[in-house]
């Protein structure tokens, strides 16, 4: 990734979320459905490590660690505004010693690196990211590549939509255009051919007609 992408990329997050961080949960929670189902599916264990990719205001973080107190934690997010708001929440919420946030680009391949995690991360999740990302096939090669030996790999995100209405399909789309969102079957299709390739499995299910996608890679923990 050539640091003139990498520049584009940060500034276009910035722009966009200066402002919106102070109402991005509270909006938020009407549309990005299958959030919650991902995080009550992680299964994860007491000391096992999880990244965020796109961790915004780190809303699915202190979920987590609420839920699994011995889990050590880390996000990156490309806007600025929103990590200053990610990390206020995980300080009112007494885990900034379990939960580590960063700058950072997805698919930099410095996910390790960032954290000093050199066996990797043991779970990467994408919660409604990858479809804001400009090459989201890499965002995920990359983070496979950040797994620790049978790690997984999580995401939930806008689908194709193709159980809606046409009419209600197109007025979605044209809508999360302008939040530079564009729904894809590129994480079905690049997860499974990861599968494909290495002989994990890939449980994939879409979630309200295909409004959204929720796929899980890795072997199924005991």
């Amino acid at each position: 990734m050539s640091a003139t992408i990498r520049s584009d990329a940060a500034d276009r997050m910035e722009r966009m979320y200066r402002w919106q961080r102070h109402l991005y949960d509270a909006s938020r929670k009407y549309y990005l459905r299958g959030r919650d189902r991902l995080i009550d599916e992680l299964a994860l264990g007491a000391d096992e490590t999880l990244l965020e990719v796109g961790c915004g205001t780190a809303r699915n973080l202190v979920a987590i660690a609420e839920r699994h107190p011995g889990a050590r934690l880390y996000g990156i997010d490309a806007a600025a505004a929103m990590l200053e708001v990610g990390r206020v929440k995980i300080a009112a919420a007494g885990l900034g010693e379990r939960i580590g946030l960063a700058f950072g680009l997805a698919g930099d391949g410095r996910e390790r690196e960032r954290f000093g995690v050199a066996r990797g991360f043991d779970r990467v999740v994408f919660s409604y990211s990858l479809s804001m990302f400009d090459d989201p096939a890499t965002a995920i090669a990359s983070a496979h590549a950040a797994l620790a030996p049978g790690g997984r790999l999580h995401v939930v995100d806008f689908g194709l939509m193709a159980g809606l209405p046409a009419p209600l399909r197109a007025t979605l789309r044209a809508w999360l255009r302008s939040f530079h969102v564009t729904p894809s079957d590129v994480p079905r299709q690049t997860l499974a051919a990861l599968a494909a390739r290495t002989g994990a499995p890939l449980q994939a299910r879409d979630l309200a007609g295909g409004y959204a996608q929720l796929l899980h890679y890795g072997p199924t923990p005991a």
